[in-house]
């Protein structure tokens, strides 16, 4: 069977350092799954493509077709990578609009690794106290490890490639050992979905 990776990089340059953390996850946890006779797939979805794409749909609540077809691959992914840049304090707006946008359950179970890069180590913390609580608020299975990259890592890469490597061996566990059942694709506005009690009869319970 062949896994699918899913990476999401809201890098902003080109090249950026959100994409190239991102690509050196994907690769750790390709390099473990392989060892254990996975076949791999990985895709990259740049956020900064859909830039526009995202506005729109904030707007309008429709996705555009490419923008809707990255948003199903996402859900049909066995596994995700998932990687911003630090601006005040916490993951890009680019990257939150992007998660806005998923139907909702579309990272149920999934297994994610979290990423971040930024000016300074001080914004370390930014794993912990908002792409975490993003991610369990969606239900997404994430890694004990979570890879944060400052200017300072680059240049000393010892110590940041055993974290990478950690992580994308905590990432290969997870895609292994998930039962994750697809979930059918459920639109944010199907309510057809969900069962509604009248409220007469909540009031009364």
């Amino acid at each position: 069977m062949t896994r699918r990776i899913v990476v999401l990089s809201a890098g902003l340059g080109s090249p950026s350092s959100s994409r190239l953390l991102a690509d050196r996850l994907a690769a750790a946890a390709s390099r473990a799954l392989r060892a254990e006779g996975e076949r791999v797939e990985v895709e990259v979805v740049e956020l900064r493509e859909h830039a526009v794409d995202l506005a729109n749909q904030l707007v309008t609540g429709f996705p555009s077709t490419g923008l809707g077809e990255t948003l199903d691959r996402v859900a049909a992914a066995d596994a995700v990578v998932a990687v911003s840049p630090v601006f005040n304090a916490s993951y890009s707006g680019l990257f939150k609009m992007f998660v806005d946008a998923l139907p909702m359950g579309s990272l149920d179970g999934v297994p994610v690794l979290l990423g971040a890069t930024g000016g300074s180590t001080r914004h370390s913390l930014v794993l912990e106290h908002a792409l975490r609580p993003l991610f369990a608020y969606l239900r997404a299975t994430t890694t004990s490890t979570g890879v944060f990259a400052a200017t300072e890592d680059w240049a000393s890469p010892g110590e940041l490639d055993a974290r990478i490597e950690r992580a994308g061996q905590e990432l290969a566990r997870l895609v292994l050992g998930s039962g994750r059942a697809r979930p059918a694709s459920v639109g944010p506005y199907d309510v057809s979905a969900f069962s509604f009690a009248r409220f007469d009869q909540q009031l009364s319970a």
